[in-house]
């Protein structure tokens, strides 16, 4: 069976969609651009986005790297998600999204 690296696909652009191409995933990752976050908070910063679809986002974020969750052995559990050094590298591109929102915005007013 081949491995998530090897089902990469050869174009970079196509890697990095199929990494943060999603609508949730980037909300994520702005979020956490600002710093660490527990889930409730990542859940009330992100209009719409479900308990469910939360969770399996992380999840798969935290399998490609993109971000590191901490569990403490606490009680109640506490546990906090923040981008890795990886998904911090991501912080100019979600940049460059954002200007160029504003940009679009701008233009269409």
């Amino acid at each position: 069976m081949l491995s998530k690296e090897e089902l990469l696909p050869d174009c970079p652009v196509a890697v990095t969609v199929s990494l943060i191409g999603n609508k949730w995933k980037l909300l994520i990752i702005r979020n956490l651009l600002n710093g660490k976050a527990r889930f409730g908070e990542l859940k009330d910063g992100i209009d719409g986005i479900s308990q469910k679809v939360l969770t399996d986002n992380l999840k798969s974020m935290e399998e490609d790297g993109i971000i590191i969750r901490t569990a403490y052995p606490e009680i109640p559990p506490r546990v906090e998600y923040e981008l890795s050094e990886l998904g911090n590298s991501l912080r100019p591109i979600i940049d460059d999204m954002k200007n160029w929102g504003e940009n679009y915005k701008k233009m269409k007013e």
